[in-house]
């Protein structure tokens, strides 16, 4: 499949990510190589190149900076990103949102600045969920 097609960042995971489950709290600094999935709580601040997903059950108190972002959990910090951002309709976020693009669905709640780093013009929306190659 033609990595282009694929909008959603979770669609282009490869490998497996290092878990935080439920029940889980961290509390300090995360940093590495890879992806990271969040069902759990964090308390504190993470710099890791690869993507951070926060499920509808986790919880973040810090700064997020990755490579690509998915929220559907609850945030309250800032979320840096060298590429894309997509927040689910689940999501809550206190703080500012910064990444190359950024998808935000309906019924998400952001309360604070979202600012895009590189496209100068907004693109075209193409829903690829549903759709067969």
């Amino acid at each position: 499949m033609n990595e282009s097609k694929l909008r959603r960042i979770r669609d282009r995971a490869a490998g497996a990510p290092t878990l935080i489950n439920e029940g889980c709290r961290i509390n300090g600094m995360i940093t590495g190589n890879g992806d990271v999935q969040v069902s759990g709580e964090v308390d504190g601040d993470c710099d890791v190149e690869g993507s951070v997903i926060l499920a509808r059950d986790g919880l973040w108190q810090g700064t997020i900076k990755a490579t690509h972002v998915v929220i559907s959990g609850h945030v309250e910090g800032d979320i840096i990103a060298s590429g894309k951002v997509e927040i689910s309709d689940s999501a809550r976020i206190t703080g500012t949102v910064t990444g190359e693009a950024i998808a935000v669905a309906e019924g998400a709640v952001v309360e604070g600045i979202m600012k895009t780093t590189v496209q100068a013009e907004p693109s075209e929306f193409v829903e690829k969920r549903g759709q067969k190659d």
